[in-house]
């Protein structure tokens, strides 16, 4: 006999948990705000990833922790930071940018990637340049081409 008192335990739509299972890491940290932290070397590019690090999302103003001379340079980078950063979004979240002082972390030095082989047509080529700097310029040039294929 069924319990009046006890919920229906039947089969339900595994669509229906997610809301109720997902609102306390929501509240911690906001969906966007979690995209920016995993995704932020992809979104500001290497460069600027490599001396900042996104802190907090909150009320339309993304926090930035960098060193003093780097936030000079991204006040001035502002508009194309929150326009790249509203594109990998997807929407317009972020208004405005805030920098806090934080020292550089160590970054892991980014491992060299093993040298593409070249076709055989492209090492003849280059066998015939004489000037060994431009030789080399060349080889790492074709081995991007190649390499983005």
């Amino acid at each position: 006999m069924i319990d009046p008192r006890r919920p229906d335990l039947g089969l339900r739509p595994l669509g229906g948990f997610i809301p109720r299972l997902t609102r306390p890491a929501f509240k911690k940290r906001s969906p966007a705000g979690a995209l920016l932290m995993a995704d932020w070397a992809g979104i500001v590019g290497p460069a600027i990833a490599a001396v900042t690090v996104p802190k907090r999302l909150t009320g339309g103003t993304l926090t930035i922790g960098c060193s003093g001379p780097v936030a000079m340079e991204l006040q001035h980078l502002a508009p194309q930071l929150i326009g790249r950063v509203n594109a990998a979004l997807g929407s317009v979240t972020v208004e405005s940018l805030r920098f806090v002082q934080q020292a550089p972390s160590a970054a892991a030095a980014p491992r060299a990637r093993p040298a593409a082989p070249l076709p055989d047509t492209v090492r003849g080529a280059l066998d015939t340049v004489g000037n060994p700097e431009l030789r080399d310029a060349l080889a790492r040039l074709a081995r991007g081409v190649y390499r983005a294929r």
